[in-house]
């Protein structure tokens, strides 16, 4: 065969890396149905013109090895440059740099610093380069590449990224240095779990309407188990341990490391029969260093007291271990667990993490070799950080004000890969916290459900649970009701009237309803609301009967709306309707043009959140 240099100018064998990624993933027995289905999505979305939409998926849910795919196929179809964006951690860019490396993808990634030298030229060829959501590392990224058209994909999208100065006519530096990174090409995709910030900060014009949702693979464990609606204590599928409202005493944190130790020493006698596995416990009390130097004493002083047979409190802590175990399993089972205990308490490691100079630390606790290994940290470990068998979480980060949504759902460091285990996964939390937190969770999930379909989501906010930070709530373009909601306009025919009062419970007789009328005129979400916040049962929902408005001098007969609602205290019914915090009620012009509107009258401060912007076609 003649030499032809034609044959190694057209490489077909080039454009395939999509497949062999999913090739890759399937040979290590994962799922790789949701991968696919958010990679098309996300390719149809750049094909049909949109510019910036968001990726959202479950916190620790695999968006990793989602974005790996997302690359390869972005690259397949001839996309030259692909930035990954990730917040201003060197150790979270290193474990994933070292996860697409690993991959195989083509070409191999850069660390933004290593094609700053001059040596480097861009050019026409294909890169893929990580940069930290820093401004000195943008702005000599944007040195180097700013002429190219690239595309970016922003990990945790909504910290860092959104404009915190929407309001004020200016722009936050990072969030400038993104929207100038891809002033060329104009390509941006967000991925993350808390999606609220970016919809309702307009951030880069993200279209809510080609948002693409991230669904997790099929041994993933997630707010449905750890935070399930129908909440009973009796029927969950982990260990939830309760502390008093004060639970800052040691023994309360001591208490909760030796269950940890019962449970890794009977998932290794036990379970992994095979092979012996380290497991983590995680600590989350505070964001102060002090409080981890505490926590940290906590832990260390009870694991040498456990060492040490001559010291005075080694018999109660023993006994300790002795009980719990005994109570939880048999005698038997209890005199093995503490043997094994005491047998290789020496295989421990107690890891502070709460600075970005704890890069060693991190890559210990989030994918430990240790036997018993124990995280102590803050912020650092609430974003980002996919912790690999973790068992155990001490959590009594509680706030003094209201809760923020986005920051608690990123905190939920316990949901990600533990099916295999998960009866064994222990959760100890102050009882309000957890009850705010399943509120929280409960709001979210509402907000995606509401999302579907094209909708825009209507974030859910009350006098405990905020949303986001009130600063980065595009004011121009949002819409924020407290109590009265108005649906899209539809014709009242004679059938739908009469359905309005047919015999059947009211969510029934609300689900029929959108069934026949569709979600934009009687959302999903407002069904999902009223059914999670009903305390009265069937008598906390009121609907009311249709009202034509013909004779309100002072409402918009064709727009159907009124500046201060429709629905009065006269409208409510409090004769008939007297536990009613839910209210359901048509308002009609002379055409039979209407509107349905829902009023609540429940927890003061509730607040729904919809942004009715320039994203929208």
């Amino acid at each position: 065969m003649t030499f032809d240099i034609n044959r190694f100018i057209d490489r077909k064998e080039r454009f395939v890396q999509y497949q062999r990624q999913i090739d890759r993933i399937k040979r290590s027995e994962k799922d790789t149905v949701s991968i696919e289905g958010t990679v098309s999505d996300a390719e149809r979305n750049l094909d049909n013109g949109a510019d910036s939409f968001i990726i959202y998926g479950d916190p620790q849910s695999g968006k990793t090895e989602m974005m790996i795919a997302l690359t390869a196929k972005l690259l397949d179809k001839g996309n030259k440059i692909i930035v990954i964006l990730l917040n201003d951690n060197v150790g979270l860019l290193e474990q994933n740099l070292r996860r697409f490396s690993e991959a195989g993808i083509d070409p191999d990634p850069k660390n933004y610093t290593e094609i700053l030298d001059e040596i480097y030229q861009i050019k026409d060829s294909n890169w893929v380069i990580f940069c930290k959501k820093n401004a000195s590392d943008l702005r000599k990224l944007i040195r180097k590449i700013g002429e190219f058209d690239k595309i970016i994909i922003d990990d945790e999208a909504d910290y860092a990224s959104p404009n915190g100065r929407i309001n004020r006519g200016d722009k936050t530096e990072i969030n400038r240095l993104i929207g100038k990174l891809f002033e060329k090409g104009k390509k941006y995709i967000g991925v993350t779990a808390t999606p609220a910030r970016l919809d309702l900060n307009n951030t880069f014009e993200n279209a809510n309407d080609r948002w693409v949702k991230f669904l997790p693979h099929r041994d993933y464990v997630g707010y449905n188990d750890f935070f399930p609606s129908d909440l009973s204590i009796d029927s969950l599928k982990y260990q939830l341990k309760f502390l008093p409202a004060h639970s800052d005493e040691p023994k309360f944190l001591i208490e909760a490391l030796f269950r940890f130790l019962i449970n890794v020493a009977y998932l290794n006698q036990n379970e992994n029969i095979e092979k012996e596995k380290a497991y983590s416990m995680l600590i989350h009390t505070s964001s102060k260093t002090v409080d981890h130097s505490r926590d940290h004493n906590v832990i260390v002083n009870a694991i040498n007291i456990l060492k040490d047979t001559s010291n005075r409190k080694y018999e109660s802590y023993v006994r300790q271990i002795y009980d719990l175990a005994n109570k939880k399993y048999d005698a038997t089972t209890a005199n093995n667990i503490t043997s094994y205990i005491l047998n290789n308490i020496n295989r421990s490691a107690v890891l502070v993490i709460n600075s970005k100079r704890d890069q060693a630390n991190l890559d210990k606790a989030s994918n430990p070799k240790t036997l018993f290994t124990i995280a102590i940290g803050g912020n650092i470990i609430s974003r980002g950080v996919t912790f690999v068998n973790l068992l155990s979480m001490f959590f009594t980060r509680t706030v003094r004000t209201r809760m923020q949504q986005d920051t608690y759902i990123q905190r939920a460091r316990m949901f990600g890969l533990r099916r295999h285990y998960l009866k064994y996964f222990e959760l100890t939390i102050p009882e309000q916290l957890y009850a705010d937190w399943h509120r929280c969770f409960v709001f979210h999930r509402l907000a995606l459900e509401s999302a579907k379909n094209g909708n825009p989501p209507v974030w859910i906010e009350d006098r405990r649970i905020r949303s986001v930070a009130a600063a980065s709530i595009d004011r121009t373009t949002v819409q924020m009701s407290s109590g009265e909601i108005s649906c899209e306009i539809f014709v009242l025919t004679q059938e739908i009237e009469t359905n309005f009062s047919r015999d059947l419970p009211p969510l029934e007789r609300l689900s029929s309803l959108r069934n026949e009328l569709g979600d934009g005129v009687l959302p999903l979400h407002i069904i999902n609301f009223i059914s999670q916040d009903s305390p009265d049962g069937n008598h906390s929902i009121a609907i009311h009967k249709p009202t034509c408005i013909s004779g309100y001098t002072d409402a918009n007969q064709d727009n159907i709306s009124r500046r201060r609602g429709f629905i009065g205290d006269a409208d409510l019914e409090k004769g008939k309707f007297p536990h009613a915090i839910h209210h359901i009620k048509v308002f009609y012009n002379a055409q039979r043009k209407a509107r349905i509107f829902y009023k609540f009258l429940g927890i003061s401060g509730t607040n729904f959140l919809k942004n009715l912007g320039r994203n929208r076609p």
